[in-house]
């Protein structure tokens, strides 16, 4: 049940991710000046930590829908949902601590210097 409402929930921020993402990006038939703005405001920590949010919910969705994949098209899928599950979460948390340092290393050097 839980793995269903992650899905759900990491699939609606990827999609207002998108949203946004086509909205900036739209800028720069508008302004550059404009759209030069807008994304020097993302160099922050907030954003950079928003970024490994992202990261997260893109890697659990994209990890969990081939689990939903092998559950709905092979026979025994029902049946070792449950293990999957573990193996989705289990690589989930591998890939996200090996993305920690390449995806946060600027917001960690301005915390705690170089």
């Amino acid at each position: 049940m839980w793995s269903w409402v992650a899905h759900r929930v990491t699939g609606v921020l990827i999609f207002f991710f998108l949203f946004v993402h086509v909205l900036d990006t739209s800028l720069v038939r508008v302004s550059p000046e404009a759209y030069d703005n807008v994304v020097a405001t993302y160099k922050n920590p907030v954003v950079n930590l928003m970024e490994y949010g992202l990261v997260a919910a893109i890697l659990f969705h994209a990890l969990n829908g081939l689990r939903v994949i092998a559950v709905d098209f092979w026979s025994k899928g029902p049946r070792y949902q449950r293990q999957m599950l573990w193996a989705v979460v289990g690589v989930w948390v591998v890939l996200m601590a090996g993305a920690f340092y390449p995806i946060l290393q600027h917001t960690l050097r301005e915390l705690f210097g170089s």
